[in-house]
């Protein structure tokens, strides 16, 4: 069971699991990508990285060494309003384990020669996640949808805003998101409460005090008609597409029902997508429609990966698909499927510490319902027919989409804008744009 303690007004998790001799340990912070000011999209994934790579008494080949020779891993991760330092280690190196990270993430030097390497290294990720159709095709889909709203931001930054990062915006950036006050720890695996509170303790000395970020995500607006976003990229056999508007939060009464209804859509190997495109047309290897959460009410897509000629015809079928569900519903047989499965597979979700407490400090971060997880199996079983068939009414419209497609523009778009009926605007954009 997942204990929660404060210290000195800092909440903090523990999932213990001895009889595994690893110990898992987070820091993380509320706040992320979408305080980047602008024009520096990418400085506070630039500055987490840097962290990483140097401190005081140690150079980043010091470092990696260190992390080999304790038999650990240091990771970081940076989202739109989450930040976290990872660390785990095998349970008799914790002490000097915990010696490093604290150091880490206290005292780092920004060492400027590797400010320079990393802003390269940086820029040259980001051209070369080009390569990637799939990557392509979800930062697109995120800028069409949000558009000017915070959540059209990538963590990872842009070419053109990474060519202007300095060292000086990495320090600037971890004095205001690495904060006290902002800090969530999280501990699991062969560690008890007593162990977590002392070493959360250690932690937290190291980390500077500060005014926590104010984390001000307005609520996005859902998109006005059916606009296509045509990613132009030479010599496409495949082409990747995404298909979608706003979803729903956490925090809606009506949350639940649509994640039933969106499983049972397109959530499983047997839902109604799988069975139409792939199994009956063998138009895309996989396609699903799934949600995501966030602060503010995120995302619902659909997404399929259909050769050239299959595209059209694909797009077509989708977008009567989705009508077809808002306007009728799912069937009983099909919620009643969703929720076995949902049910049952539920178990992989919570079947090792590092997963429990995750979902824990998810909870705390983005501020969702306490008993968002706890509940989860519960509120899966309590769902009703007309409650998912009425929230797919209230929370997805069909004649409000944006569609974006990854594919040869020359050969491909006319046929694209024809599958898509009441077609308002069409944004054809070149695959190496930044």
């Amino acid at each position: 069971m997942t204990v929660r303690f404060e210290i000195d007004g800092v909440p903090a998790y523990v999932e213990s699991a001895p009889w595994v001799p690893l110990v898992s340990m987070v820091v993380a912070l509320r706040s992320g990508a979408v305080l980047d000011p602008p024009g520096k999209d990418g400085v506070c994934r630039f500055m987490a990285r840097l962290v990483r790579r140097g401190c005081e008494g140690m150079t980043s080949p010091e470092i990696e060494t260190a992390i080999d020779r304790l038999g650990s891993e240091l990771t970081l991760d940076v989202g739109p309003s989450t930040m976290s330092f990872q660390g785990q280690v095998i349970r008799r190196n914790l002490e000097p384990f915990v010696d490093l990270f604290t150091r880490v993430i206290g005292k780092p030097t920004f060492d400027e020669t590797e400010a320079q390497r990393l802003r390269r290294e940086s820029i040259a990720e980001v051209i070369d996640s080009r390569d990637s159709d799939r990557a392509l095709t979800m930062l697109a889909f995120r800028r069409a949808l949000f558009k000017d709203h915070l959540y059209a931001r990538a963590a990872a930054g842009r070419p053109s805003t990474l060519e202007t990062l300095t060292r000086d915006d990495a320090v600037a950036a971890y004095k205001r998101h690495v904060v006290r006050s902002d800090v969530v720890l999280g501990f699991a695996g062969a560690i008890t409460e007593d162990e977590a509170k002392a070493i959360g303790a250690r932690i937290l000395a190291a980390i500077p005090e500060g005014p926590p970020a104010t984390l001000s995500i307005p609520e996005p607006e859902r998109p006005k008609g059916r606009h296509l976003c045509f990613v132009d990229k030479p010599d496409r056999a495949q082409m990747p597409t995404l298909i979608g508007t706003l979803g729903t939060h956490p925090k809606d009464p009506d949350h639940f029902p649509l994640i039933l209804a969106t499983a049972a859509f397109g959530g499983t190997f047997t839902s109604r997508m799988m069975k139409e495109i792939r199994s009956k047309r063998g138009w895309s290897y996989g396609t699903s429609a799934r949600l995501s959460i966030e602060r503010r009410r995120h995302s619902f897509v659909m997404s399929a990966a259909p050769g050239a000629n299959d595209c059209p015809p694909c797009i077509k079928l989708q977008i009567e698909m989705l009508e077809e569900l808002v306007e009728k519903g799912i069937t009983p047989r099909e919620l009643g499927f969703i929720k076995n499965f949902l049910v049952r597979s539920h178990a992989f979700e919570i079947d090792t510490a590092a997963k429990r407490l995750g979902q824990a400090l998810e909870v705390e971060l983005l501020e969702l319902p306490k008993d968002y997880h706890s509940a989860y199996v519960d509120r899966v079983k309590a769902v009703v027919l007309e409650q998912s068939n009425a929230a797919l009414k209230e929370r997805l419209t069909p004649q409000d989409l944006v569609v974006v497609v990854v594919g040869t523009a020359s050969e491909t778009l006319e046929k694209v804008k024809e599958s898509i009926p009441s077609l308002e605007s069409t944004t054809v954009i070149p695959f190496e744009s930044d």
